[in-house]
């Protein structure tokens, strides 16, 4: 039992974490830590394997030497005790729900809607004539608008969201002439490192206003930011909400977009949330909006049911991320 159970665990061990590295580009184009954590993790399961195949010819030499040494003394065979049964059972399951953990952060890859790219340019902007550059690092996604922009939006995904789902919702704010930088969080959890923003804003001293915002687990990133950091003029949050309270941020512009038909991020919870946000702030419905129409990710397990189409829905939540970075932008 103990030598089959152990090398299911660690075939598992192996075989998943190459599944997600070769399987999924957002794990390589993603931010570094997770494909660290799966090498690491399928190394372990080789040399666990290798030990495994070691011991259990050494054993089976052993046993076959110390049975026969009892049957000569007329003794009874000898057999693996009790609790090391448990031990090494309990040892496996510690690490298959180890594979389960690193299964469930396998992230939801960028799947381009193939017309986002006509569907939410500004208006008398299309693919052709559209001026920024993107350009990208380990870390981040940077959307650089052509010639000198004064304001910037440090964008943090949803859990789990490949980064570069993002590009094109957000691209039409940087040929408007704001800078974009979207991050690529640690595991794709955004809360892993709320203070990420900081970094890409170091990298652009030439921006006088900053906005940050995020895709539900990261908004919470970004509000959580947004408060400790008074350098931020603006909280765009895309079907999402803060975690703590912020209505004592009276010179913080806020504008929150959600879909009336988001499973995730309910149209209760983003009005239960209200008493946290500024007074000042902003609310925008997509009506027939769903969680994943914020993004460029297909579909989301607990997601509610579309009653609008993505194209849309990406131009109105496109239009009023503008008018939003435009109004920051006046009043600097």
């Amino acid at each position: 039992m103990l030598n089959w159970s152990g090398a299911f665990a660690a075939a598992a061990l192996i075989v998943v974490p190459l599944w997600m590295l070769l399987g999924n580009p957002a794990v390589l184009g993603g931010h570094p830590a997770l494909p660290v954590l799966l090498i690491i993790a399928a190394v372990a399961g080789l040399l666990w394997a290798f030990i495994l195949v070691k011991r259990s010819t050494l054993l089976e030499r052993w046993s076959l030497n110390k049975q026969q040494n009892l049957r000569e003394h007329g003794q009874k065979r000898v057999s693996v005790s009790r609790w090391h049964l448990v031990r090494g059972l309990a040892g496996r399951i510690v690490v298959l729900g180890v594979v389960a953990a690193l299964v469930w952060l396998n992230p939801f890859p960028y799947q381009p809607s193939g017309t986002a790219g006509q569907t939410t340019a500004p208006a008398g902007t299309t693919a052709e004539t559209r001026t920024a550059t993107i350009t990208e690092d380990a870390t981040s996604i940077t959307l650089v608008p052509e010639g000198k922009a004064t304001t910037g939006l440090v964008f943090y995904p949803g859990a789990r969201v490949d980064a570069r789902a993002y590009q094109d919702i957000l691209r039409p704010l940087a040929d408007a002439g704001h800078l974009v930088v979207i991050l690529k969080t640690p595991l794709g959890i955004p809360l892993l490192n709320t203070g990420q923003a900081r970094e890409a804003m170091d990298r652009h001293p030439e921006i006088g206003s900053w906005a940050v915002g995020g895709h539900s687990l990261g908004g919470v990133s970004a509000s959580s930011f947004a408060k400790s950091n008074s350098d931020v003029s603006g909280l765009l949050l895309f079907a999402s909400y803060p975690a703590e309270n912020m209505a004592d941020a009276h010179g913080l512009s806020v504008l929150s977009i959600s879909g009336s038909n988001d499973g995730l991020s309910t149209p209760d919870k983003i009005a239960a949330s209200k008493a946290l946000l500024p007074p000042n702030t902003t609310y925008a419905t997509v009506v027939g909006g769903v969680h994943a129409f914020f993004g460029d990710y297909g579909e989301q397990p607990g997601d509610g049911e579309p009653g609008i189409s993505r194209e849309q829905a990406q131009q109105q939540i496109v239009a009023e991320s503008l008018s939003f970075m435009d109004q920051l932008q006046a009043n600097r």
